[in-house]
C-alpha cells in the first residue's frame, strides 16, 4: 500500500493511518454536532456540549454566543467573565488560550494552523494563540497562528494579525499594525451579560 504522495507503506504505518483516519472522521462528525449545537439559543445548554467535548471554560461565567465554530475544541481555554460573539471561528488544532474578560466581537476567526506553502507535501505549520486578560477584538478581525495579544490591547474591526501586539496598544489594518495606545492601563470591569436568545 502507498500514500497519497506514492510512498510505500510498512504494517505499521497502515495500522497508524488508519486508526487516525477513524479518529479524524469520528472528531469531524463530532464538530458537525456541534455546528448544530451553536443553533440552540440556550448558552447553558451550548456550554454543556462545549465543556463535554473539552473545551476548558467555567460554566455560565463565560459565555459564547450562537453559530460558533470549531477546530479540536479540547485544545482550546477560555476565562472568566469572557464573551465570545456569534459566528466566531476557535481553532484547537493547537493551543488556543482566551484569558479573563476578554471581549471578542462576531464573526472572529482564531487561528493557530495554516499550510505551509513552502512544504513540498503543503504540510501544516501550528503555532499557538494567546490571548491576556482584557483585551478587544473587533468584529471580523482574523488572528493567525503564533500570535500573542498582550493585556488591554486592541484588535479593530477587520484587522489581520500576523504578530504579537503588546499590552494596552491599539492595532489595526491589513497586515495589522499599531494604531496608538490605549488610555486606559489598569483595566478591572466586568462585561455586560451576555444577550438571551443568542
Amino acid at each position: 500500500m502507498k500514500d497519497k504522495n506514492g510512498k510505500v507503506l510498512t504494517n505499521h504505518q497502515i495500522i497508524s493511518k488508519v486508526a487516525n483516519r477513524f479518529n479524524t472522521v469520528a472528531l469531524e462528525f463530532w464538530l458537525m454536532v456541534l455546528r448544530f449545537v451553536g443553533h440552540l439559543p440556550f448558552h447553558s445548554v451550548r456550554q454543556i456540549f462545549y465543556i463535554a467535548s473539552g473545551l476548558k471554560m467555567p460554566f455560565l461565567r463565560s459565555h459564547i454566543h450562537m453559530w460558533a465554530n470549531f477546530f479540536n475544541p479540547a485544545n482550546i481555554t477560555i476565562g472568566t467573565g469572557t464573551i465570545i460573539g456569534d459566528h466566531c471561528f476557535l481553532d484547537g488544532r493547537d493551543l488556543l488560550i482566551i484569558g479573563n474578560h476578554v471581549n471578542i466581537a462576531s464573526q472572529v476567526l482564531i487561528y493557530n494552523d495554516e499550510h505551509d506553502i513552502n512544504s513540498p507535501g503543503f504540510g501544516n505549520s501550528f503555532g499557538k494563540v494567546i490571548i491576556d486578560d482584557y483585551v478587544f477584538v473587533g468584529p471580523r478581525a482574523i488572528i493567525l497562528p503564533g500570535v500573542h495579544i498582550g493585556r488591554g490591547a486592541v484588535v479593530a474591526a477587520g484587522a489581520i494579525v500576523t504578530k504579537d501586539i503588546p499590552p494596552f496598544e491599539v492595532w489595526g489594518g491589513v497586515p495589522a499594525k499599531k494604531i496608538t495606545d490605549r488610555q486606559l492601563t489598569k483595566p478591572e470591569y466586568r462585561l455586560g451579560r451576555p444577550m438571551l436568545f443568542q
